[in-house]
């Protein structure tokens, strides 16, 4: 089968990352030609002027539609395209020129029909981008866990970064309501359905995540509530490691608490823990301020999203409802493609 590849790219009141984003297509050493399909996702701030500067160096198919989440708009922009592979990007990420040429040929190898590619920090982000990248990416956190290299167990895709056949599309129906966690329920019902998935580790994108400490901890905290939602639907799927944050800040308060009855070594080795991962961020990014920074993000990630495991575990436990009813917050309402 001949790939003709579409780029499904939602956006929501961001014009200037699809101008970034845009950019780094433009610049693509892919010989043969793609789409780029945008969906504007109900925005105030709209992105048409800037995909109007680009209509003459891309294909590009602009969608607008009303407000219903990313996972429902891209389904609404694949439900569209032309292409019969589709590259799910975030709009906060831009593409190094040789990734739509890497996964050309990764495919030409060995076809996958759903596959995920890791994110990386450009040398142009600031100190707290690259340190929360590193938080999200680190073998060290919970980037094995997320998939990677060293993924615990079968690779999970991620939206920021993920190719799916029209097929596997057609098959599943594509993404969920959830949000976030629309991702690993796809991975999940593309396996029950017989598709693989996999990781091309060469085809990573840069992904900028303009959000400060706030923000990220209420990303990291609705990532921790969302995940127990998942096991409960894909209960095959559920693995002690997504313990891993919650049981590290309990740990480390009741190695605090020893401390003071004089029992030290359970915190010391928290100690070479964080000494361990500063120079290992240190040695990532060359910058002692990133390493620092770096140690925050790590704080907040497991607590924000130990918290949010643990919470949405215990309120699971305790209620017959159904997520839906329970959590409204993590679910859009309108996942109808017109």
């Amino acid at each position: 089968m001949k790939l003709s590849f579409s780029f499904i790219i939602p956006v929501y009141n961001r014009p200037e990352e699809i101008e970034e984003l845009l950019a780094s297509l433009v610049l693509q050493t892919y010989t043969e030609d793609f789409e780029t399909v945008i969906i504007e996702d109900g925005s105030q701030q709209s992105s048409e002027v800037v995909i109007g500067n680009y209509q003459d160096q891309l294909n590009i198919t602009y969608l607008k539609k009303q407000n219903s989440g990313p996972g429902d708009s891209r389904n609404y922009g694949m439900t569209r395209a032309r292409g019969n592979y589709f590259i799910i990007l975030d709009s906060d990420c831009t593409l190094p020129p040789e990734y739509l040429t890497t996964i050309a040929t990764a495919l030409k190898k060995e076809f996958v029909h759903c596959f995920g590619g890791p994110d990386a920090a450009h040398a142009s982000f600031s100190l707290v981008q690259k340190a929360i990248n590193y938080a999200m990416t680190a073998v060290l956190t919970t980037g094995g866990i997320r998939g990677g290299r060293v993924a615990v167990g079968k690779f999970q895709p991620r939206s920021f970064n993920m190719g799916l056949s029209k097929v596997a599309f057609e098959k599943t129906s594509g993404y969920g309501n959830i949000h976030p966690g629309e991702d690993p329920d796809l991975t999940f019902r593309l396996w029950k359905k017989g598709f693989d998935t996999r990781l091309i580790s060469a085809a990573y994108v840069y992904h900028k995540r303009r959000i400060d400490w706030k923000k990220f901890f209420k990303q990291v905290y609705k990532f921790g509530m969302v995940r127990p939602i998942l096991n409960k639907w894909h209960p095959g799927t559920a693995k002690i490691t997504y313990w891993f944050p919650s049981m590290f800040c309990l740990a480390l308060f009741f190695s605090i608490v020893l401390y003071f009855y004089g029992i030290t070594l359970p915190l010391w080795l928290f100690w070479v823990y964080f000494m361990v991962m500063l120079l290992d961020s240190l040695l990532q990014n060359k910058s002692l301020a990133v390493a620092l920074l770096s140690l925050l993000a790590v704080c907040i990630q497991f607590v924000g999203y130990g918290y949010g495991f643990l919470k949405s575990t215990f309120i699971l436990i305790g209620s017959k409802k159904n997520p839906e009813e329970l959590f409204p917050s993590l679910f859009f309402k309108n996942n109808r493609i017109p």
